[in-house]
């Protein structure tokens, strides 16, 4: 795929989230598909029509988007964003496309912290990806990281991702470093507030930047885990997450699965 193509997909995934604000339906009658369109957002019914119908309440709420990030990978395109949605939120979200139409989305969304430990907000730093030649590996240093260290299988290997204690840490409750990741944990632990990864579902990088979605336990509570890293030089430099509950079955609007 080429860089026309990756740029053409992030336009059209942009003109669908940007018409969360406008509430002007042409972005999503030209660029989703009409019968294909799979929401694994769980507090949206299925469809495009569910997306449309959607649009007049959204604008009318004072809706707004700023996209900050973006990536490709094959048909998938991730965008990470500020929304204005009931107060300020992160969101990530990933479409898939099928000969150029929009067939499916995922989506995280979390309450915006205006101040973390670290100083930093939920979605400050670098925008621009770098080293496209360096997207595989940097994919697989991610899901090794991830299997190792987040799922617990090789905790002794955490140094080894980070170039000492250098770690820019965007996530709302943990301060920068390893040192800070450590201090978070112990905080966790000591109140006693289970924290667990147990299924990775998708990796998606381009060039320095890789998405991991993931489920697991947080509070006792089934939980999907967004993490987005940024690698540089082989080793993990920066890292932003957005992490929401999953609805009980009660409360979803859909039957998909919400990964």
């Amino acid at each position: 795929m080429t860089f026309n193509d990756h740029n053409e997909l992030v336009l059209k995934a942009t003109a669908v989230l940007e018409s969360l604000e406008s509430g002007s339906p042409e972005a999503i009658k030209a660029y989703v598909h009409p019968d294909k369109y799979i929401q694994h957002n769980q507090a949206l019914p299925d469809g495009r029509d569910a997306m449309l119908g959607a649009l007049a309440h959204l604008k009318e709420n004072g809706t707004k988007v700023s996209i900050k990030r973006a990536l490709v990978d094959g048909d998938l395109v991730v965008l990470h964003s500020v929304y204005e949605f009931f107060g300020p939120k992160i969101g990530i979200d990933i479409f898939r496309f099928e000969h150029g139409l929009i067939v499916e989305h995922w989506d995280n969304l979390q309450e915006m912290v205006e101040k973390t430990p670290s100083g930093h907000t939920m979605i400050d730093g670098p925008v621009t990806v770098q080293d496209i030649d360096k997207t595989d590996a940097n994919k697989g240093l991610v899901q090794s990281y991830v299997e190792n260290i987040l799922f617990g299988k090789n905790p002794e290997l955490l140094n080894s991702y980070f170039d000492g204690d250098r770690y820019i840490q965007h996530s709302p409750h943990i301060g920068d470093g390893l040192s800070g990741l450590h201090a978070a944990l112990q905080a966790l632990s000591e109140r006693n507030v289970e924290f667990q990864y147990t299924q990775l579902h998708q990796v998606i990088g381009q060039g320095d930047f890789v998405l991991t979605v993931s489920e697991g336990l947080f509070d006792g509570q089934p939980t999907a885990f967004y993490d987005l890293f940024r690698v540089e030089n082989g080793k993990i430099a920066e890292h932003w997450d957005v992490v929401e509950a999953i609805l009980p079955a009660e409360k979803r609007k859909n039957s998909n699965s919400r990964f």
